[in-house]
């Protein structure tokens, strides 16, 4: 068997007296997509700045290639190949859609050029090509997250961490943004993303990690995930009461 591409090993992450990730391990292989799910509150944007480099966890390891990078900060873990796009869109509305890409691009593209044809193709994979010259801040919300997406695959990562990618996306939207992240997938890149929505989430990806309260609630295939009794009780109990 193959090593995994990420391992979070025994991570928690206390702010203060409050521990708002408490003892979390799983592994991620090479090819997957992984769903980090769970309700509001759980803690799964904090494991994300964890495993990103965003912060550093209170106690235990993160392991990316069989390399303990705990102690790397963002930028060097991106340059090792952990790309990751924001929950709130972090884009520089005054410069144009292209040049927003290039930002990403340089970080395996010293040279402008090089960036630019980087960034080009990222765009022409995502579907932004026709608004390559637009101002990021002319965008909708649906591209704006493309954007988001799009920047990160320039830095040509390995992983590629979604952040709720689908959040505010009506359902054709979403669809899209799906179909996205399958081709994604398909160019080798893995995936690990958060989203709250099960329903968008568990038909795409291969296996799912459940938090709730800063600790692993279930993991494994979607459909033994979402039938287990503490999902459905932590996760869907008030959406199925108010049904």
């Amino acid at each position: 068997m193959n090593a995994p591409l990420l391992q979070v090993d025994d991570v928690s992450r206390r702010f203060g007296g409050l521990a708002a990730v408490s003892n979390v391990s799983f592994e991620v292989g090479r090819g997957e997509i992984v769903g980090l799910i769970g309700p509001n509150g759980a803690g799964k944007s904090t494991l994300f700045n964890l495993i990103a480099g965003a912060l550093p966890p209170s106690s235990g390891r993160i392991l990316f290639e069989g390399e303990d990078v705990t102690a790397l900060a963002a930028p060097d873990r991106c340059r090792r190949g952990i790309g990751r796009t924001f929950q709130v869109v972090k884009s520089f509305d005054s410069m144009s859609v292209l040049d927003n890409v290039v930002v990403g691009a340089l970080v395996r593209h010293p040279h402008a050029a090089a960036a630019r044809r980087k960034a080009a193709e990222v765009l022409d994979f995502a579907g932004l090509a026709p608004r390559a010259a637009s101002p990021a801040g002319d965008l909708t919300p649906p591209e704006k997250r493309r954007l988001e997406v799009a920047r990160a695959l320039a830095t040509e990562p390995k992983l590629l961490l979604l952040d709720e990618v689908m959040t505010g996306l009506t359902p054709a939207e979403a669809q899209k943004g799906v179909e996205l992240v399958r081709k994604v997938r398909e160019t080798g890149v893995t995936v690990l993303m958060v989203e709250h929505v099960m329903e968008i989430v568990m038909p795409l990806v291969d296996r799912a990690f459940v938090l709730h309260l800063g600790r692993e609630l279930a993991h494994g295939k979607p459909a033994d995930v979402a039938a287990d009794p503490g999902v459905i009780s932590a996760y869907l109990g008030d959406r199925r009461r108010a049904s």
